[in-house]
């Protein structure tokens, strides 16, 4: 079967699947351009680049390799460095609310990711009980007008069938990814 004709005989529990697809790959594929682009930076490294500017008594230029990086841990030890003649407190403060703002940019959309993955393999479900019973509904009207046989439940446990594998893969790669982006 084509990938319409899988969407045809799954009824509408396959659209809003196809649909959650879609918007989990775009969310497994942003987040994972968004990690590999603030990952380059090794913090060891980078803490050590900065350490040296600040040793040499240099903080404008320590200011500057943060401003350089994208890493998140760069925007926090920016956020010290620019508020390094304050008090220890409000230091220790601003860099804490640069912690929960970097921390935010980070968990952007997982949610979404992990609701779409706990809640497809129900959808799937969902639409497998719709398929069952229209399966008996074609064996009610069938044995109404006389007929039966296989081929009056075909098209309803094809729809139950479809719909269960495809809430599965909408689900499976939507929580592995999810839990590999929480991690």
């Amino acid at each position: 079967m084509t990938i319409w004709q899988l969407i045809q005989v799954g009824g509408a529990t396959v659209y809003v699947l196809f649909a959650l697809s879609i918007i989990s790959i775009s969310i497994i594929i942003e987040r994972m351009v968004y990690y590999t682009r603030r990952s380059r930076v090794r913090r060891a490294d980078f803490m050590e680049l900065v350490g040296n500017e600040l040793k040499k008594g240099n903080p404008k230029k320590a200011r500057e390799i943060c401003k350089a990086s994208e890493a998140p841990f760069a925007s926090v030890v920016f956020s010290g460095l620019h508020a390094h003649d304050q008090d220890s407190v409000v230091v220790s403060s601003t860099m804490e609310r640069q912690v929960t703002i970097e921390t935010t940019k980070l968990e952007k959309r997982i949610s979404v990711l992990g609701t779409i993955g706990s809640t497809a393999v129900y959808i799937g479900l969902f639409g497998t009980v719709l398929g069952i019973i229209r399966a008996f509904q074609d064996i009610a009207k069938n044995a109404n007008a006389g007929g039966g046989g296989m081929s009056v439940v075909i098209n309803g446990i094809a729809e139950a069938l479809i719909c269960t594998a495809v809430g599965l893969c909408v689900a499976v790669p939507a929580v592995m990814a999810y839990n590999f982006f929480v991690k």
